[in-house]
């Protein structure tokens, strides 16, 4: 596919590695869902065919004439989310709910390619000598830090969290690297599970085997209960592990996507319950990046499986039919190392 020059405000990256996310593998096992297929995304101009991935890091080749703080040669990590600037969510700095909300690899041509031209508002640029691999996992570690920031959580607090995919895992990183030493992890998976203890995540619930898992995971919390509870699966058995794993004044808080979810109301009267969502991220990446750089978020447990360009097709659609493989498999493009 022919890949167009920058525009004024855009930039031409050499993708280095992009990260394959379930939102990939959905729309190769049965999309279209947000690829626009009839009509072009209003902020991209595209629409299918497309390339996939939005988790993604790279080099500059070219910048636009109206592009300042970017060179050819610098690394940067991309920041997927098309944003227009001007509805009432973007003026109120809220860009990751734009009305013309859309990503780069879902609504227009994304990483898993050897060039791709994105705006120039994407691209952060990197330290000298930042990984590469680490920096494709910046965008779900962007959505983890923007739900811990949500959350409310403070220094001391009890946190579940209920599921330990890499959201998940990265939850329970970013709650320990603020204090919160007290985290639970519920997660029928035992690899997950052993991956979360090297993050030092101090308990950890397996919920298969048990009638109640919401009462193993409360058991695990204790009496009091938690401050705040994570549900990153998107569904009705993790979303009320969660809600009854709370105390009295608790918040559980969605980053799992479910389409409907029935709440026990009495309950979360009665005890003063907050549901609060979360979706996508905003101004997250230069703190994450700051903290990786400075060695206090460890991101190489999520750069373990690698797969070259070239094989990434048939192994997307092996993936999307089901087959297993690594916590984070990220796809090697034209500029790794």
């Amino acid at each position: 596919m022919a890949v167009r020059p920058p525009g004024p405000e855009e930039v031409l990256v050499r993708p280095a590695y992009c990260g394959i996310c379930g939102s990939d593998l959905h729309e190769v096992a049965d999309g279209p869902h947000a690829i626009p297929v009839s009509q072009p995304h209003g902020l991209s101009g595209q629409r299918a065919p497309l390339v996939l991935g939005h988790e993604f890091s790279g080099t500059v080749e070219a910048v636009g004439e109206a592009v300042h703080g970017l060179e050819p040669g610098d690394t940067v990590a991309i920041e997927p989310n098309y944003r227009c600037g001007s509805c009432p969510a973007c003026r109120e700095g809220r860009y990751h709910v734009c009305r013309h909300f859309g990503f780069v690899g879902l609504m227009g041509d994304g990483g898993m390619a050897e060039l791709v031209t994105v705006p120039a508002v994407m691209a952060h640029r990197l330290p000298p000598g930042f990984d590469l691999a680490q920096a494709a996992v910046l965008e779900p570690a962007a959505v983890a830090l923007h739900a811990v920031r949500r959350s409310g959580v403070r220094p001391g607090d009890r946190a579940v969290v209920v599921g330990l995919g890499p959201v998940g895992l990265l939850v329970c990183a970013l709650l320990l690297r603020r204090g919160v030493s007290d985290v639970v992890g519920v997660e029928p998976d035992a690899a997950r599970r052993s991956l979360a203890a090297d993050l030092g995540v101090p308990r950890l619930v397996d919920p298969r085997g048990t009638d109640a898992p919401e009462v193993a995971a409360r058991a695990a919390v204790g009496a009091d209960g938690a401050h705040v509870a994570f549900e990153v699966v998107g569904g009705q058995a993790a979303f009320d592990v969660a809600s009854r794993s709370l105390r009295s004044g608790g918040t559980v808080v969605l980053v799992g996507l479910a389409p409907r979810l029935v709440i026990d109301a009495l309950a979360f009267v009665n005890d003063e319950l907050t549901v609060r969502a979360s979706v996508g991220y905003r101004d997250c990446h230069a703190e994450l990046i700051a903290m990786v750089d400075r060695g206090e978020l460890d991101l190489t447990p999520f750069t373990t499986d690698v797969v070259d360009l070239a094989d990434g097709p048939e192994v997307l659609t092996r993936m999307a039919a089901g087959e297993a493989r690594g916590l984070k498999t990220l796809v090697r493009c034209g500029a790794a190392p």
